[in-house]
């Protein structure tokens, strides 16, 4: 730390301040604008020689023995304050804008002695040049509320002294509006990111890098409150006039095209988004190369549209690629690295290679805590992740533990009302979901309904995924009437907001048509689900999850109704799909299998029946385990078939085995 700090050359505005710093850096090692290591470790040893501190060789750093620190707090008390200062400068020069996993080490391990000094110090003493460098610090470390404190001293220290429209004062508006946005404070994110580009359009004019720079934040927060027209029509403005000051192929330029790709992507217009994503990768595999980190993103970012495409086999490999070149350049610990494997784990997760997800995401989780503690946003991610994939093994009670943890240090961290808490919230809700905890999960929806309600407004999607959330839980009570109530609004709204044809719209029209197949309403139910089916085929095409599930949902309403021949025929169809897609084993292949196995029962054809549902039961033990739900409703399912064909023995002897199970699971 003394030599990064020695061998800095920034000049601090306090001259007193800078000369105090040099004479304490110049007892033990500085020479100008060298370091003599030589000075600082005879330093070192004079003061060991006196056991005035010690070296700890496991951690690799020097301890002050605790009866010297209490008399240097008594004896320079005087000085206290003005010391913590000259400690705080001496930090804060030793941190560099080098963001190599030898830096993000480096600074966490600072955040403590940060901590500590501004335990004592007070946001508006601290130099402006060293702020920024302890906001770095924070920001790395999720402790936004710490960085807003002194971002805010520096905006108003600023305006004093350089007036509200010089481009340093704008600069630290930008800075505290970036931190807002991290809280999800996006607001007032928002007002300070109008007044930036504003001012910057007075000052600059309209096609100055750094006005398109203030349009595309400002872009960026209508993004993320979900306004993403406003967000289009910034970025078009951004992209365009980039391509005329700085060219097709400029970094900026390829920047603000995979910006506005990211709001079609948001908006369901995936094959702009890929068309978008595709050139942008391309140019900078010419540009800067095919290890080059923006180059990396871009792969990163096209591979999740193909992930909302279904084309998971695309994903992955683009991701596979990504996460081995950023494991040779930048580490196996690097937080670029783990995003990779977090994203790599995410299109496992799509195509029900859980284990797989499982594995990575533990590795992921245990990495970030490792780097940058148990409590950093990251790690909070990666433990929502884990937790999300143990839910689709059916290991809810493992999930619920997870999701708890998130949730309550998420309340702690950011606050309540904090996107991210309220996400955690959702989650919790889910498994409480899975494990028919209705009043638990119905409890948790309604608040997470409220305050994105307070939050973020009626029409903002994630309340309209909020509301759909309760209406699924209401339907699982058999509250028919108030799950109606709430789909048709947000059916209505997403028709408004997204468009008729919008993937969020059909959604929200396949979960109406749900609620009407559960009241037996199959005419109404039927005339949705044809719409849903026949609109996610011209959108998506044949063979997307989403028209295969569209499908599955309309073969079930035949079905109610007694059309076993046209649901028998979809049922076909739709399980042949997935398995050319998903593969054999897939959970979603043999979920198709047991639909098409219950359609052949109910037409007496019990043959037929038997030899899916036993295939369904050994894949699902294979794949999910035997103790899994879906793997015990098969069970169940064979049980009866076999009942229906007189084979009691066979009956009997599954019976036993599922009471077994069940008592095995349930501990008794």
């Amino acid at each position: 730390m003394f030599e990064k700090a020695a061998l800095c050359q920034k000049q601090l505005e306090d001259s007193d301040l800078q000369e105090d710093v040099t004479q304490l850096l110049n007892h033990i090692g500085k020479q100008d604008s060298q370091w003599n290591s030589l000075v600082f470790l005879q330093v070192i040893q004079q003061l060991t020689s006196y056991s005035l501190i010690d070296f700890d060789q496991q951690n690799n750093f020097y301890i002050i023995h605790p009866l010297v620190q209490h008399w240097s707090c008594t004896t320079i008390n005087n000085n206290q304050y003005y010391m913590q200062k000259c400690i705080l400068t001496i930090i804060g020069l030793s941190i560099s804008w080098e963001f190599k996993i030898e830096d993000y080490k480096y600074r966490q391990s600072l955040l403590q002695h940060i901590t500590n000094c501004m335990i004592i110090l007070r946001p508006e003493d601290i130099d402006l040049s060293i702020a920024s460098k302890v906001v770095l610090v924070y920001n790395e470390q999720g402790q936004w509320g710490s960085a807003k404190a002194i971002e805010v001293v520096v905006m108003e220290k600023t305006k004093q002294l350089l007036g509200d429209g010089h481009p340093d004062t704008l600069t630290s508006m930008a800075n505290l509006a970036a931190t807002y946005w991290n809280q999800g404070h996006w607001k007032e994110a928002e007002a300070l990111e109008v007044v930036v580009m504003e001012k910057t359009k007075q000052l600059l004019g309209e096609e100055h890098p750094s006005t398109l720079t203030s349009m595309a934040s400002l872009a960026a927060t209508y993004w993320n409150q979900g306004h993403w027209k406003e967000a289009e029509a910034l970025q078009v403005v951004v992209m365009e006039k980039t391509k005329q000051l700085l060219g097709d192929e400029h970094p900026d330029t390829l920047t603000s095209m995979a910006s506005l790709a990211a709001t079609y992507w948001n908006q369901g217009h995936w094959k702009k988004a890929e068309a978008l994503e595709v050139m942008v990768m391309e140019k900078r595999k010419q540009l800067l190369g095919d290890e080059h980190p923006d180059t990396l993103t871009s792969m990163s970012n096209l591979a999740a549209t193909y992930r909302n495409q279904g084309h998971w086999k695309k994903a992955e490999a683009l991701e596979v690629v990504v996460m081995e070149k950023k494991k040779q350049l930048l580490g196996d610990e690097h937080p670029s690295t783990l995003t990779s494997m977090a994203s790599l784990a995410a299109t496992y997760w799509n195509q029900g290679h859980w284990k797989e997800a499982e594995a990575l995401e533990v590795v992921v989780m245990e990495k970030r805590k490792q780097l940058l503690g148990d409590e950093h946003p990251d790690t909070l991610t990666s433990m929502a992740s884990l937790a999300a994939t143990y839910r689709n093994q059916g290991h809810w009670k493992e999930a619920e533990a997870l999701q708890i943890v998130v949730m309550e240090k998420r309340k702690q961290l950011l606050g309540e009302e904090h996107p991210d808490t309220l996400t955690s919230m959702a989650s919790l809700a889910a498994t409480y979901w899975n494990q028919g905890h209705w009043k638990e999960a119905e409890a948790l929806e309604v608040m997470v309904i409220e305050k994105r309600k307070q939050l973020l407004g009626d029409e903002h999607p994630d309340t309209l995924t909020s509301m759909s959330n309760l209406a699924a839980t209401y339907r699982n009570q058999g509250h028919w009437k108030e799950a109606e109530a709430l789909e048709v609004v947000v059916m209505e709204k997403k028709k408004q907001l997204l468009g008729d044809e919008h993937p969020s719209t059909l959604t929200s029209m396949a979960s109406l048509a749900a609620t009407y197949w559960n009241q037996g309403h199959w005419k109404e139910a039927e005339a949705l689900e044809v719409v849903v089916m026949e609109k996610r085929k011209q959108l998506l095409g044949e063979e997307h999850p989403d028209t295969l599930t569209s499908m599955a949902s309309l073969a079930a309403t035949y079905w109610n109704q007694g059309h076993w021949k046209e649901a028998e025929a979809l049922e076909v169809m739709v399980m042949e799909k997935r398995k050319q897609l998903l593969g054999d084993e897939h959970p979603d292949t043999l979920t198709s299998m047991a639909n098409l196995a219950h359609t052949y029962w109910d037409q007496g054809c019990l043959e037929e029946a038997e030899a899916l549902e036993l295939l369904v039961m050994e894949k699902r033990k294979q794949v999910l385990g035997p103790e899994h739900p879906d793997t015990l409703k098969t069970m169940e399912s064979l049980m009866c078939t076999y009942r229906d064909q007189g084979h009691l023995e066979e009956a009997e002897a599954l019976e036993t085995l599922v009471t077994e199970i069940c008592k095995t699971t349930n501990g008794s």
